[in-house]
């Protein structure tokens, strides 16, 4: 074992106790007071706490030997009166140690009995009698106790030093010197709690903050929900699959301008004329048999009864061919107004077979659109016609553009997204020169003026009541 770091001084006692102190310190080792002087140099360059408390824990054995070393910090505001910040040799405090748990208790119940204002030795009998059964198990026979005092009133914290052999008191010095060192610089690094004036002076003005907070969350604000928004064309004429085949063609580019009349997609119509070319020789057979009918009831009276079902079966057959006539012309879709097509890819639709009255594209007019909002359930408000909505669109997000609600609908739908949301239509005050159809972004809808507490924890009470249910 090392030799101890401190000797006993013999110097007589003097008539004076205040001077006691200044003459043992003079007595000791020239070398321990360089330790220390470099001890209390590294303390005040301490950039935290945390720091100034291991090297407190680790590098006081240059001054001094022991086996076990802990720092505690005092205070009324933690879980407990006494807590171990840093324990020597330790990176990491585990608080759920048994060693911990046990040496917290044994220095809180000292701290109540007021047995820890002063640097002083603690035994086994001072523990009380549930806590004397784990002394040597958790601790050494000799323990000191040094407290971190701050003005010599505020005890900020404290060491718990254990080892073998007794103390001396040179060493008891040494370490008291240096803890008044230390504890100048945890008030510096903001550990000292405020004086009980402060503590006045800060509730008067937490009463003051209190009452300006309660009469803030009373102003009124208007109620606002943001929601996805799409540039959409106002009446556009829907293109649907007049047959059902497979298109061949898509005419037309996406978003270009076409005229009425013109062509947008074709069918394949291999089918069609096919069915058309087969009508027509069922119609020339039908004319055969009915003429062969006609010129047999000149001699046969049975020929001229069959002339009336001959007759039908002509008229029929000629309904089937005109039918075809009419399909195989709507093989070629026209456009039935002037505007810009709206569709996707072409490739999404050639080769594609397609149900009569499936949509495939819009035509539209580029200078008359609406905003579509798709209004989450989640953030739903109360809507009024005419209430004031700014939108953000993504190509020009810093640019707000004021509209206006025309329309909400009372039931929410179900989107692709999988999600709930009320479908909500808007029209543009002042529209840009640059906004065209299918740009997207984000509208900000105004409703009705509520509190400001409301508009900030209108979500929260929302989830509260519907988890809750009251």
């Amino acid at each position: 074992m090392d030799p101890p770091a401190a000797t006993t001084t013999t110097a007589p006692p003097s008539s004076t106790e205040s001077n006691a102190p200044s003459r043992r310190i003079t007595d000791i080792d020239p070398h321990l007071l360089v330790t220390l002087l470099q001890l209390e140099s590294q303390a005040r360059a301490a950039q935290t706490s945390k720091e100034l408390c291991f090297l407190l824990a680790n590098e006081t054995r240059r001054l001094m030997t022991f086996r076990q070393a802990c720092v505690f910090s005092i205070g009324t505001n933690l879980r407990t009166a006494c807590q171990v910040e840093v324990v020597s040799s330790v990176a990491v405090v585990d608080r759920k140690s048994p060693m911990v748990q046990w040496i917290e208790e044994v220095v809180t119940s000292l701290w109540d009995q007021q047995a820890l204002q002063a640097p002083c030795h603690l035994n086994v009998e001072q523990c009380p009698k549930h806590l004397q059964a784990d002394w040597r198990r958790f601790a050494f026979p000799h323990v000191l106790w040094c407290p971190i005092i701050w003005g010599n009133q505020h005890v900020m914290g404290g060491m718990w030093l254990a080892r073998e052999r007794p103390w001396q008191e040179g060493e008891i010095q040494l370490i008291r010197r240096f803890a008044e060192t230390v504890a100048h610089a945890w008030q510096a690094l903001g550990k000292i709690k405020t004086s009980v004036k402060h503590w006045t002076i800060s509730k008067r003005w937490l009463w003051i903050g209190l009452i300006l907070l309660v009469g803030v969350m009373c102003l009124p604000v208007h109620l606002s929900t943001l929601a996805p928004v799409e540039v959409v064309a106002r009446d556009p004429v829907v293109v649907t699959a007049p047959l059902d085949g497979v298109i061949a063609e898509i005419v037309v580019q996406p978003n270009t301008v076409v005229k009425e009349g013109e062509t947008l997609f074709r069918y394949e119509d291999t089918k069609f004329r096919n069915d058309y070319e087969v009508a027509e020789k069922n119609l020339a057979v039908g004319f055969m048999e009915y003429r062969k009918a006609t010129q047999g009831a000149f001699f046969d009276d049975e020929s001229g009864a069959g002339m009336p079902v001959q007759a039908s079966e002509v008229r029929l057959k000629e309904a089937e061919r005109d039918y075809a006539w009419e399909v195989l012309q709507q093989v070629e879709v026209k456009s039935t107004r002037q505007g810009i097509v709206l569709f996707g890819d072409k490739s999404d639709w050639v080769g594609k077979p397609v149900a009569i009255g499936e949509r495939i594209m819009e035509v539209a007019n580029p200078q008359e659109y609406e905003l579509k909002i798709e209004l989450p359930v989640e953030d739903a408000i109360v809507l009024r016609e005419g209430a004031e909505v700014e939108v953000f669109l993504n190509a020009d997000p810093l640019k707000a553009i004021p509209a206006t609600l025309t329309h909400a609908s009372y039931h929410a739908e179900v989107l692709p997204t999988n999600e709930l949301a009320y479908r909500v239509k808007a029209e543009i005050v002042e529209a840009p020169e640059s906004i065209r159809i299918g740009w997207q972004g984000t509208a900000k809808i105004y409703g009705e003026r509520v509190s400001l507490f409301f508009y900030l924890f209108r979500r929260p009470l929302s989830v509260f009541r519907q988890t809750i249910g009251w």
